[in-house]
């Protein structure tokens, strides 16, 4: 069995006009949502053997903040520069080439690939993973390269939906 865990990036500034894409920065509320996140998870005992993520900075910036909530080494998280402007084809491409030894793996990317690369594994539809959504895929093989697009959905968790 593998698990994997897609994460959109926390919510992002637009405060600066001028800077590019890449770089935007997480915003305040999108700092606190991730670390709320990633306590979650923590709490319920989900913990990553391998995290990827996007080299955007919003995107990096979250998954440094899922490591440190998870005992996650910084150093081992793998960037993945296909991830940030990856589509779903992409999205197979990168996950299909997972080390075995990696069981939980943790994706950290960018709508709407992750949305739509989950509603491929699913026999139901998301509407939306919003900023700091995670949804848990869990496939019924014991390698990456074997993985097909029927994951049974083991979580679909977001900030909002905890605050109720």
């Amino acid at each position: 069995m593998k698990q994997l865990y897609l994460v959109r990036h926390a919510k992002s500034s637009w405060k600066d006009e001028g800077i590019s894409d890449m770089d935007r920065p997480l915003k305040g509320r999108g700092i606190r949502d991730a670390y709320s996140t990633a306590r979650w998870l923590a709490q319920q005992g989900y913990q990553p053997d391998l995290i990827i993520s996007s080299p955007a900075t919003r995107a990096l910036h979250s998954a440094l903040i899922f490591a440190k909530g998870l005992h996650y080494a910084y150093s081992d998280i793998q960037i993945e520069g296909e991830v940030y402007e990856a589509g779903t084809d992409d999205m197979w491409h990168i996950v299909k080439t997972i080390n075995d030894k990696f069981t939980n793996v943790f994706l950290f990317g960018h709508n709407p690939t992750i949305t739509n690369f989950v509603n491929l594994c699913i026999d139901h539809k998301i509407d939306n993973v919003p900023t700091t959504g995670v949804a848990c895929l869990k496939f019924d093989t014991e390698s990456w390269k074997e993985i097909d697009t029927k994951a049974e959905l083991v979580f679909f968790d977001y900030p909002k939906r905890r605050k109720k």
